[in-house]
């Protein structure tokens, strides 16, 4: 059964096809093991799904998962943290770790958009982004150091907006919190956020043409001592229809 750690996450990396499909020389050793996954916060969902599906294919194998706010994860890999795999909500944030020689080669493995969640209600009467701008709302965002932050950055920027937010925090699931209870009129989360939440918030859709599109990355840590295992369960991420289909079903979108 799938197990969560607090305090870091871990996600699987992709070198190869080779531990996801058998040789043609035969088929390929029985994978067994445990891997520590860490995954940005808005996989939360999803990832315990799929990490499920990976220990029923392999029952052999057991894979733990943490969640946090990207840049938080990449900062656990350079302090040294056990993790195997990472996976990010951008490729700036693991491109940190390929620049510091501690990720291997990252795979996008799926993308996500940006939208305005808002309380049941909708009591500020948001309709449209630009509302976004007006004097005493209460909206929230992520800090410009994780990428649900610098997304909204952009973002704004791309929809020529003057925004003021009355919190940064450090994950898209703390603003979307805000939003359920009531503390914030709008927080800019993902798509998947919002489909998580279910019945517990509503959300003003923002355009195609005016949005942002995140891409997550997934990699294999370098020096993990389960090398073979955590390149099966990046494959496994990225190519099977299973985890594929999955990340569908939670609103994600296709990684091309």
């Amino acid at each position: 059964m799938t197990k969560m750690l607090h305090g870091f996450v871990a996600i699987a990396f992709v070198v190869g096809l080779g531990a996801f499909f058998p040789s043609a020389s035969g088929a390929a050793p029985k994978p067994s093991g445990t891997l520590t996954v860490s995954a940005a916060a808005s996989l939360t969902d999803v990832f315990p799904v799929i990490a499920d599906a990976f220990e029923k294919r392999y029952p052999d194998t057991e894979i733990k998962l943490n969640f946090a706010g990207s840049s938080t994860l990449m900062n656990q890999v350079i302090a040294g943290a056990p993790v195997d795999v990472i996976a990010t909500a951008s490729k700036s944030t693991i491109q940190i770790g390929i620049d510091s020689e501690l990720v291997a080669r990252p795979l996008r493995f799926t993308k996500n958009f940006l939208t305005i969640a808002v309380p049941l209600g909708n009591p500020a009467n948001i309709s449209k982004i630009s509302d976004l701008q007006r004097d005493g709302l209460l909206l929230g965002v992520c800090d410009t150091a994780v990428p649900c932050g610098s997304a909204a950055v952009e973002l704004f920027t791309k929809n020529t907006l003057d925004v003021t937010a009355v919190t940064r925090e450090l994950d898209v699931r703390s603003v979307l919190a805000k939003v359920i209870s009531g503390d914030l009129d709008a927080g800019i989360v993902y798509v998947t956020d919002v489909k998580s939440a279910e019945n517990r918030v509503e959300f003003v859709q923002i355009p195609f043409r005016d949005n942002v599109v995140a891409t997550y990355h997934i990699s294999m840590v370098a020096d993990t001592r389960e090398q073979q295992l955590a390149q099966r369960f990046v494959n496994f991420v990225r190519f099977s229809t299973t985890s594929q289909g999955i990340m569908r079903a939670f609103g994600f979108a296709k990684p091309w």
